[in-house]
């Protein structure tokens, strides 16, 4: 099993006493000085010292005391393509306007605290970038096939990335559409060019995942996605097989007969082996082009009950994973095909047939040991629909009661029209009050990744913006040399001189930002501005560097003394 990463390394080159020196050092004052009578422009400057990661984060901190949502969570959003839910609004747009709202959203995702987005590419028989086994998505054009004048996802995986938010490309692998009319569906659509290859069922169209020619179309697509796209996951939800309509029969007796009959001893248990075959035929496909790209499922919430099997959860869910959807979410875990598992925990604490504080609890059971990060799904769309979700605090509880859960590394939130809408004033929680503070994405250990040098000649510049008010402009540069380059920065700031207080920074509220980084060159300055800061005697600013894959680096710090209200700039004495 692989190691957390808890963004905090350890010295093997300098002894104890080494290290208490080199605090007792960086606890002196860096030099300052201020510029008084200089007009609006006055301005003062601060040249921090920058240390090794093995010099700075040698020390043993115990676990932070602040309460609220821990500093490395994953803090997500799906954004729904299909039906137009999210993104576009409607069919059709103009370019210009298509990208200004998908701009628009990244920012409002950025705002809400979140750190990564799970966007829909594959929604139904179609896609939302140019493909060799799909035709373009009608929501784009209005017209299934019909191309949009640009690459949707492209643009939005660029974009996302300029706002440092994680992609995750999300697939719909089987469903083709909401109606049962082939000839309605684009030429190039591969279920009207093979549709012995389409299961008609309900009303709609779906690849028959028994075919070993549809997985491996589905393999091809990924394949594909990966190739072209920078994505930092592939990601599939809940739909495998058919949510079921009554007792009305799935429509795929004579493909079983033919290819698995002779090999099962059920039709259920074919069906199950036709879905964990195409997770681990994805699962190898992903590590083998792209090691760092990360892979999950967001299933159905309830595995089994555990009136149909001991080991399920004490729920009495009319569907399960299991043995409704046939999605064995415990063989893909034991496996280790998954590198997550976001599992839909849509009911309310204390709801009697599946109450979500016993289904957190099995589903932490469920990992235990496993090397697999457990994100939760949130419900979203449900507040204000009713019941309990009529209660303000029902989703507030929901996080809370995670947080308790070392084993929890984050939620996914469905989705991302229903937080914008601000139900309940949800969305306004999120922003001011539980996710207040910024958080790093955890860290997968066995994907591989290092912490890159820690940043260099990191330089502070404070700049009036009206009666005690500043702002304070950090410029730093990459510490690579030539070695791996930082994808993205931490920002820290804390309450005084913080130099000799390493395990300051596991204070989940010390992490002030993170910034994507900018230019290719590491001579490049890097520059971040905090704004509107309030008079105080001393700031202390961290600046740390973090691969594509959340591994954090040393940091580089100084102090900041702020102006008093007399205009005169406030000192810290050494030693």
């Amino acid at each position: 099993m692989g190691t957390r990463g808890s963004g905090v390394g350890t010295s093997r080159d300098l002894p104890r006493t080494a290290l208490a020196l080199a605090w007792l050092l960086t606890g002196l004052l860096v030099t300052l000085a201020f510029r008084p009578g200089s007009g609006p422009a006055a301005l003062a400057y601060a040249r921090a010292q920058s240390w090794r990661g093995s010099a700075i984060r040698a020390w043993s901190c115990s676990p932070s005391s602040a309460t609220g949502a821990p500093q490395r969570q994953l803090r997500g959003v799906w954004i729904a393509t299909v039906a137009n839910l999210d993104w576009p609004s409607r069919p059709g747009l103009p370019v210009a306007v298509q990208q200004e709202e998908g701009r628009r959203l990244l920012d409002q995702v950025r705002n809400l605290g979140l750190n990564a987005v799970f966007v829909q590419v594959r929604p139904s028989g179609d896609a939302f970038y140019p493909s060799r086994y799909a035709p373009w998505s009608a929501y784009l054009s209005g017209v299934q096939g019909r191309s949009p004048g640009y690459d949707p996802l492209a643009f939005l995986v660029r974009e996302a990335h300029q706002r440092n938010l994680e992609f995750h490309a999300w697939l719909n692998p089987f469903r083709v559409s909401f109606h049962d009319n082939l000839s309605a569906l684009a030429p190039t659509n591969p279920a009207r060019q093979h549709p012995e290859w389409v299961m008609h069922y309900a009303g709609g169209l779906y690849l028959n995942p028994g075919l070993p020619a549809v997985r491996k179309l589905l393999a091809a697509t990924v394949e594909e996605l990966l190739r072209h796209y920078d994505v930092d996951g592939i990601h599939l939800d809940d739909y495998f097989y058919p949510y079921p309509v009554g007792k009305l029969p799935l429509p795929d007796m004579q493909t079983y007969r033919r290819y698995g009959a002779a090999h099962y001893r059920s039709i259920a248990d074919w069906r199950r082996a036709n879905v964990n075959e195409l997770i681990a035929t994805l699962a190898q496909t992903i590590h083998r082009l792209r090691p760092s790209v990360k892979f999950g499922v967001s299933p159905f919430g309830v595995w089994r009950n555990r009136g149909s099997d001991p080991s399920g959860s004490a729920t009495e869910a009319a569907v399960t994973s299991y043995d409704s959807l046939y999605a064995d979410t415990r063989t893909w875990i034991r496996h280790r095909w998954v590198d997550y598992i976001a599992p839909q925990l849509y009911w309310p604490i204390g709801f009697r047939r599946a109450d979500y504080a016993t289904l957190v609890r099995w589903w932490v059971q469920e990992v235990q040991g496993w090397r697999v990060h457990l994100y939760i799904g949130q419900a979203a769309y449900k507040l204000g629909s009713g019941g309990a979700w009529n209660n303000a605090e029902e989703l507030p509880r929901h996080l809370r009661f995670d947080w308790r859960f070392p084993s929890i590394k984050g939620e996914l939130f469905f989705r991302l029209g229903s937080l914008l809408a601000d139900p309940l004033g949800f969305a306004r929680r999120l922003r001011t009050v539980l996710y207040r503070y910024p958080a790093l994405i955890p860290v997968m250990a066995w994907l591989g990744g290092s912490p890159p040098p820690a940043p260099r000649a990191l330089q502070a510049q404070l700049q009036p913006q009206g009666t005690g008010v500043w702002t304070v402009r950090l410029r730093w540069r990459d510490g690579s040399d030539g070695q791996a380059a930082a994808t993205y920065y931490a920002i820290y700031r804390l309450a005084g001189s913080a130099l000799s207080a390493p395990c300051a920074l596991t204070d989940p509220h010390a992490l002030l930002a993170t910034q994507r980084r900018a230019g290719r060159a590491c001579t490049d300055w890097q520059v971040f501005v905090d704004r509107l800061v309030s008079p105080g005697p001393v700031y202390t600013y961290y600046v740390t560097a973090l691969d594509r894959l959340h591994h954090e680096s040393g940091s580089s710090g100084l102090v900041v003394p702020m102006p008093a209200v007399d205009g005169t700039a406030s000192r810290v004495g050494a030693g």
